[in-house]
């Protein structure tokens, strides 16, 4: 052993946690309050258990210095307890060798080439939700990387999408899983291609101009494979000790392992894993899972306690974020359809960019499966595409499918209209009134991996999305991407998708028939039509009511022929128009309109 390692030096040592690599040495660095001393075993010392000792630092944090280690060697910290002796993995390790092996050494230097990407503006945003895993997966026995999804890079812009939201990629228990049970928070999973393999990712999908958001798991942690249980041995009433509450307050529903938003240390890690995403990997937004669960202990079903810790760590994070970097956006998983998630901080709220929204989903699912045409409530939809926290229409998600709406017992859109015969036509079409709902009613909307080709298997973090099904419906993609194309701008003239008005123009309970007008008021209103007819009868002439003499030219019919030949005979050619009285308008709008068929209408 040399003794020269075992001496600290603290004017030398680097700021930071976890190995910090600087000027031809690494510093270790690592909290754990209630140990009586600290070792690091690694590569560098053959794993001498007690050949690099750290000494203490104020407040339980514990440092050491060594120029023996080296970039890309393995690593674990030995912590004394007493008589007890821990072997853990660094809290802060950037990679591990899997969930329960060995940290890693390393740098994340990557070569971003003058990356300067930054994100459209919110309200052109359109979302692909998808599982690293199975998107793009190709063999049996393996799941897919972050490489397979650069190889769809190409489809997704061809798409028109110009945002990927990934599902958890921290490293977890195993090689199949969706995620939300992140083992190691900094660490990025093996399977999918480590710190490399992402960092290749973003670059390349910023090249295609398409973002990055990484979905973040701070309600809990694991609960398999986590070192942090009783990181330093301490714990009370059998629980997680120092980065978990030790009382009722640490159950959840993944595990008893609700980390500890009262220790202002448990706050830091989870805020500097919140800016590593972001500074290190250059994503473009967070989705932060569950948040109600940080929030509230029974995540405010019903009479629930408040966790105020919880909010100040949001808070702290979003107000950071903001302030450093304006452009990436937060999202919540709420679900509770309150406006303080997405109200300003200055004005008591939480200040997350967006949210997803249950005030969508789940009316327009229900209008889209229900098989009875007069069941169909078009005031609930018509609340559903009008429903707004705060100022701003675009401070919610909306979605018919994502991960969650397509598993634990619910299917994919079609599956769930005609279970057992998915590419039927009534599933086809009602299917499609969804994704038309989606790309034209305020929010941000986001589509699930395969919505785009009527995927209808429900998610399956060990099956790989049919791609199959693909090649069997290219017209049912042709009309998703016109749609988002249509959405983000792309094909012009649909600044009014972009904008913060919508205004009903005609409900008619009776024939099913919904139309509402986008608005972006000012200079370039460019406003936009859209006719939804929600039951299975084709209408010819229909009236909708105008503004005085309005020239709407038809950019988009949902049963087109060229999506699908099995789509409406009826000829839809546009809108006539005459000077008569509908809605209270002064001018009619006559349109052929056919059973479960949408039409967009510009200027």
């Amino acid at each position: 052993m040399n003794s020269e390692e075992k001496v600290m030096q603290p004017i030398a040592a680097s700021k930071g946690m976890g190995a910090i690599l600087e000027n031809d040495q690494v510093t270790f660095r690592v909290w754990a309050p209630h140990a009586d001393r600290i070792f690091v075993a690694g590569d560098f010392n053959a794993w001498s258990e007690d050949g690099l000792e750290l000494q203490k630092e104020e407040a339980g944090y514990w440092a050491g210095v060594t120029d023996k280690a080296k970039e890309g060697e393995q690593y674990k910290y030995v912590i004394f307890n007493g008589e007890d002796k821990f072997f853990r993995n660094d809290p802060y390790a950037p990679e591990v060798t899997n969930s329960n092996g060995n940290s890693i050494i390393r740098r994340l230097d990557f070569d971003w080439e003058g990356d300067s990407f930054e994100l459209p503006s919110w309200n052109s945003l359109v979302i692909y939700e998808l599982h690293v895993g199975t998107f793009n997966r190709k063999q049996a026995d393996q799941v897919g990387t972050f490489n397979d999804v650069i190889e769809k890079l190409g489809y997704l812009k061809e798409l028109g999408i110009n945002c990927i939201e990934l599902l958890p990629a921290a490293e977890f228990a195993g090689g199949i899983s969706w995620g939300y049970n992140s083992a190691h928070p900094f660490a990025i999973e093996q399977d999918y291609g480590g710190p490399d393999g992402l960092y290749s990712l973003v670059k390349e999908a910023h090249k295609y101009g398409i973002g990055i958001i990484m979905d973040v798991v701070y309600n809990h942690f694991g609960p398999s494979d986590v070192d942090l249980w009783q990181f330093d041995g301490w714990s009370e009433n059998g629980k997680g000790g120092i980065y978990f509450y030790n009382d009722h307050r640490s159950d959840t529903p993944w595990g008893d392992t609700r980390p500890d938003y009262g220790r202002p240390e448990v706050r830091q890690y989870l805020r500097d894993n919140a800016l590593m995403w972001i500074e290190k990997y250059h994503c473009d937004g967070l989705r932060m899972d569950a948040t109600s669960y940080i929030r509230y202990e029974g995540g405010g079903l019903g009479f629930d306690t408040e966790i105020i810790e919880g909010l100040i760590l949001m808070r702290d994070i979003n107000t950071e974020i903001r302030n450093k970097y304006p452009k990436v956006l937060t999202i919540a998983e709420d679900l509770k359809g309150q406006d303080l998630i997405t109200n300003r901080i200055e004005d008591g709220g939480i200040g997350y960019g967006a949210q997803w929204d249950l005030h969508f989903v789940h009316p327009i699912r229900e209008a889209l499966i229900n098989a009875e045409d007069d069941a169909r409530d078009l005031e609930a939809i018509a609340n559903a595409l009008t429903y707004q926290y705060g100022e701003d229409a675009f401070s919610r998600v909306i979605y018919t499918e994502s991960h969650d709406e397509v598993a634990n017992g619910k299917a994919r859109v079609p599956e769930e209209i005609h279970p057992g015969n998915a590419e039927s036509a009534f599933a086809k079409k009602r299917s499609l009134i969804g994704l038309v709902l989606v790309m034209t009613a305020p929010g941000i909307p986001m589509i699930f991996q395969g919505q785009e080709f009527l995927e209808d298997e429900y998610f399956k973090d060990h099956e790989a999305l049919d791609w199959g099904k693909f090649e069997n419906m290219k017209g049912i993609t042709r009309l998703a991407a016109d749609l988002v194309k249509l959405r983000t701008g792309e094909f012009g003239a649909t600044e009014g998708l972009r904008g913060q008005e919508t205004e009903i123009l005609h409900l008619n309970q009776e024939t099913k028939i919904l139309a509402y007008k986008r608005n972006n008021p000012g200079e370039n209103e460019q406003p936009v039509l859209v006719i939804i007819n929600f039951g299975n009868k084709d209408y010819e002439n229909y009236g909708i009511g105008i503004e005085t003499d309005t020239d709407w030219q038809l950019r988009f019919n949902s049963a087109w022929k060229g999506y699908d030949e099995a789509f409406s005979e009826l000829p839809v050619d546009g809108m006539n128009t005459e000077e008569k009285v509908t809605d209270d308008k002064a001018w009619t709008g006559q349109v052929n309109i056919p059973a479960y068929g949408s039409q967009i209408y510009t200027l």
